[in-house]
């Protein structure tokens, strides 16, 4: 069975060209989600996927943008497909991965893919090991000094006449500027 599936964005908002060329391409079904690419739910994506659901089925696109969206979400969907017997096939493109040279296509795309995760965790451990050697530890900065943390504590601990915390949490909390939870990170650390 050939499902097809198409996608528009809310600056393009004429499925009917997408929905043509699937019907002309012998499609048996057609879905049309309009949503950006950027959105993780695409509802008619998923009845597309629910009805390309036996070997030999294909799914037709008309071009490799409107189904994913990026190319990590391409392999892992072209990847999902090739494990259920599922076919891509692309019109504009003339990828068709029931052949030799649309699995050589994905493969080739899916290299890049992890060649390009492999370069950006190699960034990002350089740049760690680099603020290191500077001094710095990465996160983010203490919300209050030693100073502040000890001035926090001893009001914390400041006792009325009545045997009860002359300050509340939510008293220190304000004079420092930061939330109740806060205070009391800084109070068990310290307690």
């Amino acid at each position: 069975m050939r499902i097809g599936y198409g996608r528009v964005s809310t600056r393009d908002q004429h499925p009917e060209a997408q929905h043509d060329a699937l019907a002309a391409a012998g499609c048996d079904e057609v879905y049309i989600d309009r949503a950006s690419g950027k959105l993780a739910r695409r509802p008619n994506l998923d009845k597309a996927l629910l009805s390309a659901n036996r070997a030999g089925d294909q799914l037709v696109i008309t071009k490799l943008d409107r189904l994913g969206r990026s190319l990590e979400h391409l392999i892992d969907l072209s990847t999902t497909l090739q494990d259920r017997g599922i076919d891509l096939v692309v019109l504009d493109q003339g990828i068709d991965t029931s052949t030799a040279v649309g699995r050589m296509f994905f493969q080739i795309l899916g290299s890049i893919a992890e060649f390009e995760h492999a370069l950006m965790s190699e960034r990002t451990i350089d740049g760690l090991a680099a603020a290191r050697a500077r001094g710095r530890t990465g996160g983010q900065k203490p919300k209050l000094g030693s100073r502040q943390v000890q001035l926090a504590r001893q009001m914390y601990d400041e006792i009325d006449d009545r045997g009860r915390h002359r300050f509340t949490v939510t008293q220190i909390a304000a004079e420092f500027g930061v939330t109740r939870p806060t205070i009391y990170r800084y109070l068990d650390q310290n307690g």
